[in-house]
């Protein structure tokens, strides 16, 4: 299996630090708002990661945080006259939701910042002893960077480009810098923000210190696999590095993964353009395992471009997928327990031979879009063979065979309520519609999506019927 680790910039042989086991930090939502779909990107891809690492019988301990103490919590809780804790408790409750319904896993633990607060402070403590931070005259603490030899080793920019990043995130306090590339670990309390009693001031945590913390509690001083948006590359996860690597005298993580840009319509998605759109919104048009394949379609590393025409193509490609494990379900309730015909036997081998396709496309830097290539041609194996064949053993060993490929992207197989009937009938109803306005591209397309199915389609007086194969 081989990694992309942005730190080497090269794709690297993985190799565990401890023998079948995978250490991962995946950083968590700001969460003082409904998460958008650019958050969603890094669940998703991820929450496949690490769903792809069990399958080849590793056991994952996954931490990724929720920041529940942050300038937009406390502003918002600020204009609803409530406690910053509320907005945070509610809207972690609401992600929780939207990762559900995105099937992604709850992580092996969920720490949010304002409940490690005492480890935070230990280790600020241990980087003032080491030389490595200071105190300024009102007890702003400051991670000094020209002490750690090796930062800017991840994001790999030159030092006009560090102190872009840094005057981008200046906040209050920063004039008692001795440096203006250092960055905040402690920062004094404002009127009406929470805060906590520490050595230096009443206050609370930088946002880059409660990562480095909450990973070393959860998964030790050295893990494998660190990973994010790429926008945390720089200076989040460079931070990350110098602060973790300073107190504790080791590499931090050997493999850091980052997933590219989420677009809207070919722009780049940004709140301040207003051109985004929540997971919720989402879901109020589409059924979000649809958000997830679609969010699979690429290689994780590629920018992606949300489109409706894009999401409109995901669900029919899910709809392919979800339509065969019917017809097997069907084909399994009238089949015979006997031997594998020739045709049978051929067919399972070239089936063997697409699992490893697209095994080999997840152990190169877990290529979903390859991936998926891969299952669409078992499925239409599948629905090829199925026509003709009633051998229990082959109906039920495609469908595993399915059904596993697809656990391991987060697809779940088993429909909510809609039976292969009603899915036949909408793809006749949106045919009949898309040659009613002309469009025939699209009508040809469904007709061999059916026929791709198993399904015949017959033209009558009465209108459209159809038949299986």
């Amino acid at each position: 299996m081989k990694i992309f680790n942005t730190l080497s910039k090269r794709k690297e042989e993985f190799v565990p630090l401890e023998p079948g086991k995978v250490r991962m930090y995946v950083c968590g939502p700001t969460v003082y708002n409904y998460i958008h779909i650019g958050n969603a990107r890094p669940m998703i891809v991820f929450d496949t990661v690490r769903r792809y690492f069990e399958y080849k019988g590793y056991e994952v301990n996954y931490v990724s945080n929720f920041t529940d103490v942050d300038d937009k919590i406390i502003k918002k809780a600020m204009e609803e006259g409530v406690d910053s804790e509320v907005i945070s408790e509610r809207y972690i409750e609401e992600c929780k939701k939207d990762m559900a319904g995105m099937n992604v896993r709850p992580a092996t633990t969920h720490p949010k910042a304002t409940q490690e607060i005492p480890g935070m402070l230990e280790m600020i403590q241990t980087l003032i002893d080491k030389g490595h931070a200071y105190v300024a005259k009102d007890g702003t603490v400051y991670f000094q960077v020209s002490s750690f030899r090796e930062y800017g080793k991840l994001s790999h920019k030159n030092l006009d480009e560090m102190m872009s990043g840094f005057r981008e995130i200046k906040v209050t306090g920063e004039d008692n810098k001795e440096n203006p590339s250092d960055f905040v670990l402690w920062k004094p309390k404002k009127e009406g923000e929470p805060s906590w009693s520490s050595p230096w001031c009443e206050g609370r945590p930088g946002w880059h210190i409660e990562c480095s913390v909450m990973s070393k509690r959860y998964l030790g001083e050295q893990i494998d696999i660190h990973a994010g948006g790429e926008d945390l590359i720089f200076p989040h996860h460079e931070n990350e590095i110098a602060q973790s690597e300073a107190a504790n005298g080791k590499p931090f993580a050997n493999y850091w993964m980052h997933n590219a840009f989420l677009n809207i319509d070919n722009r780049k998605m940004s709140k301040s353009l207003g051109n985004f759109f929540t997971v919720r919104e989402i879901s109020e048009k589409y059924d979000l395992q649809v958000l997830r394949f679609f969010m699979l379609s690429a290689h994780y590393r590629s920018p992606l471009n949300f489109s409706a025409e894009l999401m409109e193509a995901a669900k029919s490609g899910l709809e392919r997928i979800l339509t065969a494990v019917d017809r097997l379900k069907d084909a399994s309730e009238t089949a015979r327990d006997r031997e594998l015909n020739a045709r049978e036997l051929a067919a399972a081998d070239e089936a063997k031979a697409l699992v490893a396709k697209y095994e080999a496309a997840m152990d190169d830097d877990f290529n979903t879009a390859d991936a998926i290539a891969a299952l669409f041609e078992l499925v239409k194996l599948s629905n090829s063979t199925l026509t003709g064949t009633d051998a229990k053993k082959f109906v039920a060993d495609m469908r595993e065979t399915i059904e596993k490929l697809c656990d391991v992207l987060g697809i779940t197989t088993e429909r909510k309520t809609e039976s292969l009937e009603d899915a036949v009938e909408a793809l006749i109803a949106e045919r009949q519609a898309a040659r009613k306005a002309r469009n025939f591209a699209r009508a040809d397309e469904i007709r061999s999506q059916l026929s791709d199915m198993g399904i015949i389609l017959e033209d009558t007086r009465e209108g459209v019927k159809w038949k299986r194969a």
